[in-house]
C-alpha cells in the first residue's frame, strides 16, 4: 500500500463520526396500554401464573435496589423489590418483597415453551435466581439492538425512539423501590418497562429476527472444547499464554497443535455473537495467525459484535495483510466498528506478541513463568513483575 493511500486512510480515521449512521425502519405503533395488576398476596400470585401460562411471548423486568449488611460501609448486594411481567393486553406488577416466595413462577419462565424478554438480561437474571427463578429460554433485547444499531443506541430509551418515536421517561430510574405503599406513579412507571420491552420485541421479530435468532439464549450453550469454554464465560483470572500453558502441562490439553484445531473448530461453530467475540479475542491474545485466513470473512458478518472483534484480532495479529480489508469498515453503520477499525489503522505495525508462556519449576518447588523466547532467565525478584504472575501465584496458591 502506497504511503499517500496509508496517509489519506489515517485522515479518514481522524474523522470518525459518533454515533449511527445506516437506515432505520419507519417506526411503528405502539399498542393500546392493557390492564395493569398488583401483586402482593400468593393467592394473586397463582392467579396470575395461570393467566401467564400459555402466552407465547413474556416481557419481564426487575427493579432492585443495593441493600446493606449489618456490617458498616459494605453492601450485601442486589435486593429484588419488584418483578414486572408483562403479556399481550395484561401487566403484573409483582411485590417481591412482601411475597417471600416467588417459585411458582417457575410454571411459566422455567418452561422452554414460554419465550422470556429481557433488555440488559446479566442483572434482572441474577436477582431473579436469588430468588429461585430460573429462565429456560430468552431473548436480551439489549444485545439484539447493540448487534444493530451498536453500544451506544441500545438502551431501552434510544430503541423506542427509533423503533415508535416516543421518548421514555426515566426520571423515577433510582428511586427507592422498597418503600411500601408504592404511590400509584411508581407502579405505573415500572409497569411501563415491561409494556415496552413487550412493544420493542414485536418491533425486532418484525425488522430484524435474524438478529433476535443469533442472541437467543440457547446459543450461548453451544459446545466448544472444554478448555476454552471458561474463557467464553469469562471465567479465567490468569493470561491465556499461561492458562494454556499449564492445561498443555497437566495432560488436559495434548499440544499447540490442539489448541490451535478446537480454536479453528470453534471458529466454524459458534453462532452467538458475543461468544465469538470472547473466542476472537482468546485467538488474539494467543496469537494465534494460524487462523487469520479463517477470521478475515468475519469482517463482513451481519452483526457490529463480531465486526468489531474481528478488526481488533486482525489488526493484531496481520495489521499489513489485512489493512486493505479492514480501511472500509471505516464507513460501517456502527460506530463501535468505525472506532475499532480507527484503532487498527492507527496503530504503528508490529509482530505478534510471543505465543506461548512457558512454565519452569525451580529447584524449591515453586514455579515460574516465561512469556516470549527472550524474556529474562530469573523472575525469582518482585521488581518489575506483571500483575498476571501474582494473580497466577494467587491462583495456585503458592
Amino acid at each position: 500500500m502506497s504511503n499517500k493511500a496509508s496517509s489519506e486512510e489515517q485522515g479518514d480515521a481522524a474523522r470518525v463520526p459518533a454515533g449511527y449512521l445506516g437506515s432505520t425502519p419507519p417506526p411503528g405503533q405502539l399498542p393500546p396500554k392493557g390492564r395493569r395488576s398488583w401483586v402482593d398476596r400468593p393467592e394473586q400470585l397463582e392467579q396470575a401464573v395461570e393467566c401467564l401460562q400459555g402466552a407465547p411471548a413474556l416481557a419481564i423486568d426487575a427493579e432492585f435496589t443495593q441493600a446493606r449488611s449489618h456490617v458498616q460501609g459494605e453492601s450485601s448486594g442486589p435486593r429484588l423489590a419488584l418483578l414486572q411481567l408483562a403479556i399481550d393486553g395484561q401487566c403484573f406488577v409483582i411485590d417481591a418483597l412482601r411475597l417471600r416466595y416467588l417459585e411458582p413462577l417457575n410454571a411459566v419462565v422455567g418452561n422452554p415453551e414460554t419465550l422470556v424478554l429481557l433488555h440488559g438480561a446479566g442483572a434482572d437474571l441474577r436477582v431473579m435466581a436469588e430468588r429461585g427463578l430460573e429462565v429456560a429460554r430468552y431473548y436480551d433485547l439489549e444485545a439484539t439492538s447493540r448487534s444493530v444499531f451498536g453500544q451506544h443506541e441500545s438502551s431501552l430509551a434510544a430503541m423506542l425512539q427509533r423503533a415508535f418515536g416516543v421518548h421514555l421517561d426515566k426520571s423515577l430510574q433510582r428511586t427507592d423501590w422498597t418503600r411500601r405503599p408504592l404511590p400509584p406513579a411508581m407502579v405505573a412507571y415500572a409497569a411501563r418497562d415491561a409494556e415496552m420491552t413487550l412493544a420493542l420485541y414485536y418491533w425486532l421479530q418484525e425488522h430484524f429476527a435474524w438478529a433476535l435468532r443469533l442472541y437467543e439464549s440457547g446459543n450461548s450453550q453451544e459446545p466448544v472444547a472444554d478448555w476454552i469454554e471458561p474463557f467464553l464465560r469469562g471465567s479465567i483470572a490468569v493470561p491465556a499464554e499461561v492458562a494454556v500453558a499449564e492445561a498443555i502441562k497437566l495432560g488436559s490439553v495434548r499440544d499447540k497443535e490442539q489448541v490451535v484445531e478446537d480454536c479453528l473448530a470453534a471458529l466454524r461453530s459458534l453462532t452467538h455473537p458475543m461468544r465469538k467475540a470472547r473466542l476472537l479475542r482468546l485467538i488474539t491474545d494467543l496469537a494465534l495467525t494460524q487462523l487469520v485466513p479463517e477470521i478475515r470473512p468475519l469482517l463482513q458478518a451481519p452483526t457490529a459484535d463480531e465486526r468489531a472483534s474481528a478488526v481488533r484480532t486482525l489488526g493484531r495479529l496481520d495489521p499489513e495483510g489485512s489493512r486493505e480489508l479492514i480501511a472500509p469498515l471505516l464507513h460501517d453503520p456502527v460506530y463501535e466498528v468505525r472506532k475499532a477499525v480507527q484503532t487498527a489503522l492507527r496503530a504503528s505495525p508490529h509482530q505478534p506478541r510471543a505465543q506461548w508462556a512457558t512454565p519452569e519449576r525451580r529447584p524449591d518447588g515453586t514455579r515460574s513463568w516465561t512469556v516470549g523466547e527472550h524474556a529474562p532467565p530469573d523472575h525469582s525478584t518482585t521488581a518489575g513483575e506483571d500483575d498476571w504472575r501474582a494473580r497466577l501465584r494467587s491462583f495456585l496458591d503458592e
